[in-house]
């Protein structure tokens, strides 16, 4: 059984209000980085929290970066890939932020 469900949709950014045109496999605001949790599986739709999640992590996996989202409303942590449409700026400034936590 799948747990991953295409889900073609437009959307306006909860966090920084980007107008974001959805391909079924966008979860998160490329200008922004942040994500809705709506989802139990990838494209399901089917949890009602609606909490936005805050980008937290950036980790290089088999030469792909994985995001780490945390919501903001119920705490739960997900994990998505990267993609070339996200704001480089945004990716720099996450990782900047990551570095300072770790490092002072």
């Amino acid at each position: 059984m799948s747990t991953f469900t295409r889900t073609i949709e437009d959307f306006t950014c909860g966090h920084c209000g980007t107008k974001v045109k959805g391909n079924g496999f966008t979860n998160h605001c490329p200008k922004c980085l942040w994500s809705k949790h709506v989802d139990f599986f990838p494209g399901d739709r089917q949890n009602t929290c609606g909490g936005l999640m805050e980008p937290v992590g950036l980790e290089l996996r088999k030469k792909q970066y994985h995001l780490t989202h945390q919501c903001q409303k119920c705490g739960e942590l997900t994990h998505c890939k990267t993609v070339d449409s996200d704001s480089i700026e945004a990716l720099t400034k996450l990782s900047e932020t990551l570095a300072k936590k770790t490092f002072f």
